[in-house]
This record gives structure tokens, C-alpha cells and sequence, in this order.
């Protein structure tokens, strides 16, 4: 059957689609991905994919799940928010407890962009690329998700009190207590000073990413605007969430 490379993810080379499947290659943290996925299965969680076993070339063969998956981060509607939070609250009880968890309180996805979610009629239903999915908080993934679905430092991007809102309809349809709100705002601080350090990593050498070195020094600028933009903002963040 033809090959058909699918592009847009910079962490792991070598992805293709082949029917209604998708195949990559096997990678330190295979089993530990297949065994999410069989278990997310046997939980009920339809939003992933089902790992299938492997191809002969010794590729993880995964099933594909239909829909869109954004090629670039930009504005989402109240709805979308909302169904990106309950998605993600979804997956956390679907692994909360469970042996994958370790001593964390569930497995975390770690990379819960738009870009890595799958939309069937304008509303994301599944989450796609569980490489970097490893025991963690909650908060490590709704941080990660309010920033990348809600809050931007662009100069067409609306308002941050429109942001602020969209943070608030997330965590609500996430189902996030009261006090965990309370550090919501620092939560995305640190995911995105975490992905400034991560790029910084990879332009020092220590990380092999598939990227020129314009577009490594590009994340890094980004990731430190977005901090500062919602530092800057923090008050206003932190009232919405009250």
C-alpha cells in the first residue's frame, strides 16, 4: 500500500500513513505507548488511537483516527475550549490510579496542543502522539493546554481579558477544584518556561529535533514572549479564575 508521510511534528521523524493506519518508528518509549493505549482502550476512552502491534519493518502501527489536526496554533471559540478541557479531563480519569501512574497521579499526555488533537466538525475528539506521555500532575497538562488553546502574545490575537475568559471556560469544563485554580497561573508559567528551556536544549545540541536553526531560535523567542505576556497579565488570569 502507498506510504503517505504525514508532516507537522518535529519530535519524531519518519511518520507515514499507510491505509487506515499509521505507522513510525519504534522509539525508547514504544512499550510504554502501547501499553497507554491498550489500556486507555480497555478503560473506554475513545480519544486515541489503538495500538496495533508492529509492521515487518518493526514499525508501531497505530490506527489512524479520521478528522483534521490543525497545521498552526490559532484562536479557538468558547465551544472548542470546552470540549478540549473535557477531552483532557477524560484522559486523566481514564488513567488516574492505574499502574502506568507510577507514584503521579495520572499519566500526562505532556504535549496537548491543538496541533496534536484530531477535530471531527469543528470540535477536537482525540487526542494524537503520546511520545511524550509519562506519569505527571494534572496541572502539567492543563497548564500546557491553557496556554497553547487560550492564551497568545501575538498582536492579532484578542484581548487578554478575552484570553482570561477562555482560561476560565477551560478549567471549568476540566473540572478544576478551587484550590488547584489557585495555581493554574503558575502552572502555565512553567510549561512555558519549560519549552524555552527544552528548545534552548536542542539548539545547544543536547536534543536531536528535526528543525533549521532559525525555526529552534524562533520557539525559543516565542516561548519567552509568552511567558512575559502572561506575567504581564497574571492578575488579570488569576481574577478570572476566582
Amino acid at each position: 500500500m502507498t506510504e503517505m508521510p504525514l508532516s507537522g511534528g518535529r519530535i519524531t521523524p519518519g511518520v507515514v500513513r499507510v491505509g487506515n493506519t499509521v505507522r513510525r518508528p519504534t522509539s525508547a518509549v514504544s512499550g510504554f505507548v502501547a501499553e497507554l493505549l491498550h489500556h486507555l482502550q480497555q478503560q473506554g476512552f475513545n480519544g486515541a488511537p489503538r495500538h496495533l502491534g508492529r509492521d515487518a519493518a518493526g514499525r508501531d502501527v497505530f490506527s489512524y483516527v479520521p478528522g483534521w489536526v490543525p497545521a498552526r496554533f490559532q484562536h479557538w471559540d468558547d465551544e472548542q475550549v470546552a470540549a478540549a478541557g473535557a477531552l483532557l479531563r477524560a484522559f486523566h480519569d481514564a488513567t488516574r490510579g492505574c499502574h502506568l501512574a507510577g507514584p503521579r497521579s495520572v499519566v500526562c499526555h505532556h504535549d496537548v496542543g491543538p496541533n496534536n488533537t484530531v477535530f471531527v466538525d469543528a470540535l477536537p475528539v482525540a487526542f494524537i502522539d503520546f511520545d511524550t506521555a509519562a506519569p505527571g500532575d494534572p496541572l502539567e497538562d492543563l497548564g500546557y493546554m491553557c496556554w497553547t488553546w487560550c492564551v497568545s502574545s501575538k498582536a492579532g490575537a484578542p484581548p487578554a481579558h478575552v484570553q482570561a475568559t477562555q482560561v476560565r471556560v477551560l478549567a471549568a469544563a476540566y473540572g478544576l477544584a478551587s484550590p488547584e485554580r489557585a495555581v493554574l497561573v503558575d502552572a502555565m508559567l512553567e510549561r512555558q518556561a519549560r519549552n524555552a528551556r527544552f528548545w534552548a536544549d536542542v539548539q545547544a545540541g543536547s536534543k536531536a529535533v528535526e528543525a533549521t536553526a532559525q525555526q529552534i531560535s524562533d520557539c525559543i523567542a516565542w516561548s519567552r514572549r509568552e511567558h512575559e505576556h502572561t506575567a504581564e497579565h497574571r492578575e488579570m488570569f488569576e481574577d478570572a479564575l476566582k
